[in-house]
């Protein structure tokens, strides 16, 4: 019976020796079948761990949001030996349609193994100061500009009530948009987090209350993938 491994990747570009564990490598090594989301960005990340590997003799099977079931049960079915499912960025199965084939693994009683690896989720979290007891994450808001804000109010209630850290993301191209729907209609004492470019040489995580956020018009979030957090 075949194993799964579910294999983390970078957050940032050349930042293996910060944020990878050796294992990852080694793994690799031994591996000849990866589930991944985008199997150029796939090809080049384990080109960059120099494992000696033959890139062109992998079987790289495209997972993505618009895959079937169908067509995941029959791949993981078909296994005859151990694979590993590659995020595009981060942990599988976290915020990624790797999540998926893990569903399938289990059905069939093939064993899954999660490798330790960068995920920004948890690194945002542990550098919000915010509660790591309980949180929850809610991955994309909506991209209507009414429903999100309406998101954003109810995230924000939902913090103060109960304590709880709410986290999100959005595009890395609509963070600014972000970030202006949060300081012209939360609360100005709301506490913000937003982490940025984690793992990353300029990455960073500030925590400050909207109102503060405000004065802050040097920031500019566009393109840089980000977490926010309210707490």
């Amino acid at each position: 019976m075949p194993t799964l491994y579910l294999m983390p990747s970078l957050l940032a570009e050349n930042q293996q020796h910060f944020s990878l564990p050796p294992a990852i490598a080694d793994k690799v090594a031994e591996i000849n079948v990866f589930f991944v989301e985008n199997i150029k960005t796939a090809r080049r990340f384990i080109s960059s761990l120099k494992t000696g590997k033959v890139i062109d003799e992998i079987q790289f099977i495209e997972l993505t949001k618009k895959t079937s079931f169908d067509d995941v049960f029959e791949a993981v079915s078909n296994l005859s030996e151990d694979a590993a499912i590659l995020s595009e960025a981060g942990c599988p199965g976290i915020a990624d349609p790797g999540a998926l084939a893990v569903e399938v693994a289990h059905q069939l009683d093939i064993e899954v193994i999660p490798m330790v690896g960068p995920s920004s989720i948890l690194l945002a979290l542990m550098a919000s100061g915010f509660n790591g007891q309980s949180f929850a994450f809610h991955g994309y808001l909506p991209i209507d500009k009414k429903a999100r804000v309406q998101r954003l109010k109810e995230l924000e209630r939902i913090a103060h009530q109960s304590k709880q850290t709410q986290l999100f993301m959005e595009t890395p191209y609509r963070n600014n948009q972000m970030l202006d729907s949060i300081v012209k209609n939360c609360n100005p004492n709301t506490r913000l987090t937003i982490s940025v470019n984690l793992t990353a040489p300029d990455g960073f995580s500030k925590t400050y209350s909207i109102e503060k956020w405000k004065t802050l018009t040097q920031v500019d979030l566009h393109k840089k993938p980000a977490i926010f957090g309210f707490g």
